[in-house]
């Protein structure tokens, strides 16, 4: 589901896994994402723009070259690009959502 920018949006609205629902500005890409526990992003290096991860429910290990950090609900984590990274849901499902520069869209599966 894409939203439109200029009007709210339900943080905690859609189900399922992986991106439940995006919005895409002309500068801006924002993404609502949810994994029950143990799934998540597999390991890989984005070259093209930082990325801002704000956990809305449950927490996130996020691993950053190695650097692990646990990111609960009410926590945001800037991810610098060029950087190796993975998230994992831990201790249940996590709700997040993931906010870069405009680049292609993002699928997740």
């Amino acid at each position: 589901m894409t939203h439109e920018a200029g009007r709210p949006l339900d943080l905690r609205s859609g189900v399922g896994r992986a991106v439940l629902w995006g919005l895409a500005t002309e500068d801006l890409n924002v993404n609502l994402v949810t994994w029950p526990a143990g799934d998540g992003v597999a390991s890989h290096t984005n070259s093209e723009v930082d990325v801002l991860i704000v956990v809305i429910d449950g927490v996130l290990t996020v691993d950053i070259d190695g650097d692990v950090r646990m990111v609960c609900d009410a926590q945001a984590i800037a991810i610098p690009r060029g950087t190796t990274r993975s998230l994992t849901a831990t201790d249940g499902a996590v709700r997040y959502l993931s906010t870069h520069r405009r680049r292609s869209p993002l699928t997740l599966s």
